[in-house]
């Protein structure tokens, strides 16, 4: 039986990953501003964004970069809030 990856992006779709930090960030503004690229900050949409990561390598690192960033960030704040 093969084992599981530990790679947190294996499996995971880059429209659930754009959703989940847009919810993060409460918004494509604020998402602008941790990654500041056009397709955030320039009339942003989950569809046009996609359209530009699905094509633009470095884009796309950067956000799954940003993804991995924010859960470390997530299970910290859970481990610090079951101390």
């Amino acid at each position: 039986m093969p084992q599981p990856s530990k790679d947190p992006l294996h499996g995971k779709r880059l429209d659930t990953i754009l959703e989940e930090l847009v919810e993060y960030y409460n918004g494509f503004e604020k998402l602008g501003e941790q990654i500041n690229i056009k397709c955030f900050t320039d009339n942003p949409s989950i569809s046009s964004s996609l359209k530009f990561l699905r094509k633009t390598d470095w884009a796309r690192a950067k956000v799954e970069s940003l993804y991995l960033y924010v859960l470390r960030q997530k299970k910290r704040d859970e481990a610090k809030g079951e101390n």
